[in-house]
């Protein structure tokens, strides 16, 4: 009964959203503010019958209804309670939903908090999301519909993938989800404004908090996927150029470039065009991402297997989203012409330079991303892109990108030199070359530049915020005084820098990683990094229901003295016929020691993988860092204003009159 009231929950909110949309897009040429207040009653709605649709396919999950082929299909009754729950998103149409669940929630989110924006254009902003809500439900009810129901059931589910079964599911792909239609505000705005064809330093300031969110969720989600990969996959790696992680940094990398060019929208009315097709090209890439991990033409362990109707149908929506956007862009762009002014040498300067090496990383990432998959459908030739191909297109624009982090924020708004702002940054260029020249000595040339370029980013970051406090210059208490009146916005830029440093640190780290793969029996060992990996035993570990686990006790020495005990695993699990690796990692968030677990053979002997990692915590790290910095910038006071209000001049009385 209750996955039924689900479906109808889920059919109403289709409904809704239609109804959102017409409302939203047309209601604002009735000039009838009842009408208007509506959008945003239908956008609550709209997410409150989803939140119970959703809450309904969680329950048949929980208590294992397999009359729901969901359910049947990927979950099971010896399957722990929490992968029960996250087996609901761990599936095609299951991950749908919770998509326009988020997207519902997006559009909720602007109805409650968006009281300040203009009347009509919180409608409109409305009514997009509605239309593009409607579509993504229409396609859930008709061709991907998580309620379809068994008859008889089976008497047991087929479980989750076991990959799946790690608490990483319960957190990555709900945030990763969030930051993708989370944009879907910011390319609301961009058609809005289109239809009534204005762009504002209003607009700009309300486009940025919105976006902020999104990249702060889009980050998180990044950081915690590639975290989950790093040690379940027990490959020793943080990133693999899979085309669905190409997929998920696309529109991080368009967004970032949107949060900088949405400031200077603010400051001088400028870029008004580019930030609009900024926001058009973010979510048109997240939509992107949606189409290519379910479509099939992406070969990934993280693709969705589907029929050909569903690829077919995101196809055509995404069609209508990004075409029918563009073509509006084409027709009302000529009437937002910038009218700010600015010199080349800026921070506005700086910021557009931000914006075109941004973009130009997304263009060589989605043509190493797609290439492939069109020359196969073209041509029949299966070709794949790997590393070598993005390291070498990539960093040479990443270098400049790092250089111009550390002296655009020293830079005045407006017109600026640059010989001060390089003056400011001696120290931190010392410091930078003295790191790039101690590692060059070891023989690490990628890792030297790597480690350069992130002191350089996380010390200018700092340099940056002693500026703001004049420090050195005034007393220290003055100082000190000072840093409680630096705007927070500007404590989360810096803290978005710096934590973009700390990844490139850790980044760099992994390049200079050692490994050593073996087949040990007990007793013997290997030396690696300085210390000595010895098999003890292998043995039987505890397990759960759902698998059995057999583990692997290595005994770790630094100069004969024991330093630490690593217990990889392998665990089969029985209702998949599957056997994964847990790796064993131990950290002082410095470095990392990693073992695998590969297996055993017939003579007792056991494969092993070691690694030691120098600074891989940073990765993950300097990546909260960065989401943390964007929720700082969303506290600041400007952002929870809707729009610049201008103060009324004064009438003066005339001469002679009083007030009664």
């Amino acid at each position: 009964m209750i996955p039924t009231w689900g479906h109808f929950a889920l059919a109403l909110g289709f409904a809704i959203a239609v109804a959102q949309a017409m409302i939203g897009l047309f209601g604002p040429n009735l000039r009838n503010p009842a009408v208007l207040r509506a959008a945003p009653a239908l956008a609550i709605g709209q997410f409150v019958m989803l939140a119970a649709s959703f809450a309904a396919l969680v329950w048949a999950g929980v208590v294992s209804d397999y009359t729901v082929k969901n359910v049947a299909q990927f979950s099971s009754s010896t399957t722990p309670l929490l992968y029960r729950i996250t087996g609901t998103w761990g599936n095609h149409a299951g991950s749908m939903l919770l998509w326009c669940l988020i997207l519902a929630l997006c559009g909720g989110v602007v109805g409650v908090f968006g009281r300040s924006i203009p009347t009509s254009l919180r409608a409109r902003v409305l009514g997009v999301l509605g239309l593009v809500s409607a579509g993504f439900l229409l396609f859930t009810l008709t061709v991907s519909d998580p309620f379809v129901r068994l008859w008889p059931p089976p008497l047991h589910g087929a479980g989750v993938n076991p990959i799946l079964q790690d608490p990483g599911l319960a957190v990555h792909p709900p945030i990763l989800y969030t930051g993708y239609v989370g944009f879907s505000i910011a390319f609301a705005f961009a058609v809005a404004a289109l239809i009534e064809g204005r762009v504002d330093a209003a607009w700009g300031r309300w486009v940025r908090p919105w976006t902020i969110v999104s990249w702060c969720f889009l980050t998180a989600g990044i950081c915690f996927g590639s975290l989950w990969s790093y040690y379940t996959l027990g490959w020793g790696g943080f990133w693999f150029w899979d085309p669905v992680e190409n997929v998920a940094l696309l529109p991080w990398l368009t967004g970032t470039a949107l949060i900088h060019s949405a400031i200077v929208v603010e400051k001088r009315e400028a870029l008004k065009t580019w930030s609009v097709l900024l926001a058009i090209a973010t979510f048109s890439l997240s939509l992107s991402g949606t189409f290519l991990v379910r479509s099939g033409l992406l070969n990934s362990v993280h693709a969705f297997a589907v029929s050909p109707n569903q690829g077919l149908f995101i196809l055509v929506l995404l069609a209508l989203t990004v075409g029918g956007s563009l073509l509006l862009f084409a027709i009302r762009a000529p009437v937002l012409a910038a009218s700010g002014m600015f010199a080349p040498v800026s921070r506005e300067g700086a910021l557009i330079l931000n914006n075109v090496f941004l973009c130009m990383i997304a263009a060589v990432v989605f043509t190493g991303t797609m290439y492939p998959p069109f020359v196969d459908l073209l041509f029949g030739l299966q070709l794949s892109v790997g590393a070598p191909f993005y390291d070498q297109a990539a960093l040479p624009l990443v270098a400049p990108l790092i250089l111009a982090m550390a002296v655009g924020p020293l830079l005045a708004w407006k017109r600026a030199a640059i010989m001060p702002a390089l003056m400011k940054l001696w120290a931190v260029g010392l410091m930078s070359l003295l790191v790039l020249a101690v590692v060059l000595l070891r023989g690490h040339a990628i890792a030297a530049l790597a480690l350069a370029g992130g002191v350089w980013v996380v010390l200018g970051a700092l340099v940056d915020l002693g500026e703001r406090v004049r420090l050195f210059r005034v007393p220290l208490r003055q100082s000190f005084s000072r840093l409680f009146s630096v705007p927070r916005a500007a404590y989360g830029a810096m803290m978005g820098h710096l934590g973009f440093g700390v990844t490139v640190l850790g980044i760099a780290g992994m390049a200079t990683q050692v490994h050593v793969i073996t087949v040990l029996h007990p007793g013997q060992g290997v030396n690696l990094a300085g210390y000595r990996w010895t098999l003890e035993r292998v043995q039987d570990a505890p397990g759960t229901p759902a698998y059995a686990a057999r583990q692997a006790v290595i005994d770790v020495t630094r100069g004969g003295k024991h330093v630490m005990t690593m217990l990889p695993e392998r665990r089969f699990f029985t209702a998949q016929h599957t056997t994964t690796e847990h790796a064993a990692i131990r950290t002082n968030m410095l470095w990392d020691m990693f073992a695998t677990f590969a297996g055993e053979d017939k003579s007792g002997g056991a494969e092993f993988r070691f690694n030691v990692h120098p600074l891989a915590p940073e990765i993950w790290l300097g990546g909260l860092i960065m989401a943390l910095g964007g929720g700082i910038s969303l506290t600041d006071r400007r952002f929870r204003i809707g729009a610049p209000s201008r103060k009324r001049t004064p009438v003066p009385k005339p001469a002679g009159t009083e007030t009664a």
